[in-house]
């Protein structure tokens, strides 16, 4: 059987990329339903190729019929060999298939449903079994080794590396940004066990309250942080210039006197010195 999807060789022999009609023929004639245009053909190796035509059947939008030709170095007509109907780049096909015990997906639990742990979980293993002495279970019980399974090393790290990876890990935004880590912060709960090396719980109600967070993971309402130099109270009132202060000027009283002549006297045009003596000499007289 020819592998009509994964062709090996680029270079085609004419005699086969020539045989479009007759690919197209044997698609017809298979009767599965239209064929439609061509699509262009590809080499399989040096005796075969795959012409590929469009499959216009309803509810199969992108598919294509797939004719593998072959023709031997010293044949002179191709025969067709297999033919199939494919997805193209552009189809729409159904998602993989996923085991059962694998289709749930975090965040898919809801209230009131019920999830058993797959069988032979590698992410437990047993835990201590009471004895019936209340000398050893309370001591036991103390120490968190009173369930029937505990996590795992397995489970452990899978759990580190998933939070680690999740956005309250190392290598997130607000930990690039922050002026200090949560390893050093007075908020940071730590945890029980091996996971306390890198991992503690966000106990600051304004910040990643009740989080899992990575050690190395910060933001900026760690415990240490100051306020800014020159932040608070001004130390002045702010002027508003905004506001508008109404004065009354007074009114100075009309006057009723016509504004005296302040002409100078000796400021006569030129042009009448002769008529100023002339009347003063008949004054004289």
């Amino acid at each position: 059987m020819v592998d009509v999807t994964a062709p090996s060789v680029t270079e085609i022999r004419p005699l086969l990329a020539d045989a479009v009609d007759v690919a197209r023929a044997a698609a017809v004639d298979a009767g599965e339903g239209p064929v439609g245009a061509h699509l262009g053909v590809e080499a399989v190796d040096d005796d075969a190729a795959i012409h590929r035509f469009a499959a216009d059947l309803p509810g199969y939008g992108g598919w294509q019929w797939a004719v593998v030709v072959a023709a031997p170095a010293d044949a002179e007509a191709v025969t067709v060999s297999e033919l199939a109907l494919l997805p193209g780049p552009d189809a729409l096909v159904a998602p993989g298939w996923v085991p059962w015990d694998e289709r749930i997906r975090p965040g898919d639990l809801s209230p009131g449903d019920l999830l058993p742990p797959r069988h032979d979980d590698v992410r437990l293993v047993p835990g201590y079994r009471a004895t019936g002495d209340p000398a050893v279970d309370d001591v036991a019980l103390e120490l968190g080794l009173g369930r029937p399974q505990v996590m795992s090393r397995e489970g452990r790290l899978e759990t580190a590396e998933r939070w680690a990876e999740s956005e309250f890990g190392p290598e997130a935004a607000m930990a690039r940004s922050a002026p200090a880590h949560c390893g050093t912060c007075g908020f940071f709960l730590l945890l029980q066990g091996s996971l306390s090396a890198a991992f503690g719980v966000c106990g600051n109600e304004l910040a990643a309250d009740g989080r899992v967070v990575h050690a190395e993971y910060g933001c900026g309402a760690h415990s240490d942080t100051e306020m800014p130099t020159g932040a608070g109270s001004p130390a002045f009132e702010a002027y508003d210039d905004g506001a508008l202060e109404v004065v009354a000027l007074p009114q100075s009283a009309p006057s009723d006197t016509a504004p005296a002549d302040t002409t100078p006297a000796d400021t006569a045009p030129a042009g009448d010195e002769s008529d100023a003596a002339s009347d003063a000499g008949t004054a004289a007289e």
